[in-house]
Formats: C-alpha cells, sequence, structure tokens
C-alpha cells in the first residue's frame, strides 16, 4: 500500500507579517494511521525540500501525542525535510493521496497545476482521495472525467466559515473554503465547529477541521482496503 501526502510549500499568512504552512496534528496523525497499517509513505510538496510548519499548529495547546511522536521520530522528520516535488510524481506509483491542510494550501496548491493534475489522474484511476480542514479547498479547479467541478454534486465538507472567523481569519484568507465548495456545486456538510467531522461521496473524502483528520485517514485506508478485497 503506498499513499502520497502532499503538503504545501507556502509560508505567508497574506499580508500580516505572520507565518503559515501546514498543520503539524493533519500530517502527524494520518502518518501514524497509514504507517501503522503497513504503508510506504512518500511526502511532497510544490517546491520539495522542508515545507513550512504553521507555528500556531505546535504551540503546546495545539500538540497532541501524534504531534510529539512525530516529532520524536527520526525517520518521520527526515522524510518532512526532503519532500519530493510534485512535479516529479507520478499517480499510477501510488494507491491513494492524501491531503493535510493548514492556512498554506489556500494560496499555492489551489493554483498548483501538478496538484489539480494528480487529484484528476488519481480520480480518474478509481483510487481514493482525501482532503483535510482548508486542504479541501485545493479541489477547486479540478475537473471530474466529464469535465465538470469534482465536487460538484458531491457531498464535500472542509473548514467552515465560521471556524474561519473563530480564527480571526475571515478578511485574510484568499477565499473561504465552505463558500468555494459551495459555489462549485458541491453538497458542502458540517458537522459543530471544531469536532471531529468526515464526509464520503465515493472515492473523495473529506474533513471538517483538525480533529477530523485522524477520521478522515482511517476511512481512506478502510476505502483502499474495500477496494483491494473487491
Amino acid at each position: 500500500m503506498k499513499v502520497l501526502m502532499v503538503l504545501t510549500s507556502h509560508d505567508t499568512l497574506g499580508d500580516t507579517g505572520r507565518k503559515t504552512g501546514f498543520w503539524l496534528e493533519e500530517l502527524a496523525a494520518p502518518y501514524y494511521i497509514f504507517k501503522d497499517a503497513g504503508a510506504q509513505i512518500t511526502l511532497a510538496s510544490p517546491k520539495g525540500g522542508q515545507p513550512p510548519l504553521d507555528p500556531v499548529s505546535n504551540a503546546p495547546e495545539s500538540q497532541t501525542e501524534d504531534t510529539r511522536r512525530f516529532e520524536a521520530d527520526a525517520e518521520a522528520t527526515e522524510a518532512l525535510a526532503q519532500t519530493r516535488k510534485l512535479s516529479d510524481l507520478d499517480e499510477a506509483d501510488y494507491d491513494t493521496v492524501f491531503y493535510p491542510g493548514g492556512h498554506g494550501p489556500l494560496w499555492d496548491l489551489t493554483e498548483d497545476a501538478h496538484s489539480v493534475a494528480l487529484i484528476e489522474a488519481f480520480y480518474a484511476a478509481g483510487k481514493p482521495v482525501g482532503l483535510v480542514c482548508h486542504a479541501p479547498g485545493v479541489l477547486r479547479d479540478v475537473k471530474g472525467t466529464d469535465g465538470e467541478p469534482l465536487v460538484r454534486g458531491r457531498k464535500v465538507t472542509g473548514f467552515t466559515n465560521s471556524e474561519e472567523e473563530g480564527v480571526g481569519l475571515t478578511q485574510i484568507v484568499p477565499y473561504l473554503v465552505e463558500d468555494m465548495l459551495r459555489s462549485k456545486g458541491g453538497s458542502f456538510v458540517h458537522g459543530p465547529d471544531w469536532a471531529p467531522f468526515t464526509v464520503q461521496d465515493g472515492q473523495l473524502i473529506t474533513g471538517q477541521n483538525p480533529a477530523s483528520s485522524a477520521q478522515t485517514a482511517t476511512r481512506l485506508i478502510a476505502t483502499l482496503g474495500a477496494q483491494n478485497a473487491a
């Protein structure tokens, strides 16, 4: 079982002067769901190398058992320091793809042609695609095999407008994930703010917020297992 995890390379939070990047919990929890299931994991990003970590996600109040395990894991931190470039990757080499969030993806992965092409290729090949929190935003320009937006008519979730308001970044982000998914014809569903919530529509599996990351990864592994058993 080969899993590709795609991280952001973007480190600037608009014009605030603050840093952003990927959210540590959304990498760490799925990483160990995949690793403990026996998967081979490849980490990738648009620029390759060390992707930027959102410093807020590594603050004491944001740390979890999984984030502490990741930071103490020499193999994991070495893989993170040497992410592969998205432009060098081929969907055929992997069984599934997972996108952790953080605010960074809203700026770079949404616009990245290699990311768009990869997701389209995974979906066209019948492979499950998982995204959590802000990462469902990278589906903005992704098309299905019918040429329509991939999310059109499909149940999806992601970081809600009210959660974005809760972190005070509604006026900073380039777009609101919930609004964008709705505008593309997605059937946006969600649970309570900050609570775990994951929705699956066929191969497409999306999680609402950081608390949903492990749940979303678990659903992805289960889907892959069911496909392999069929």
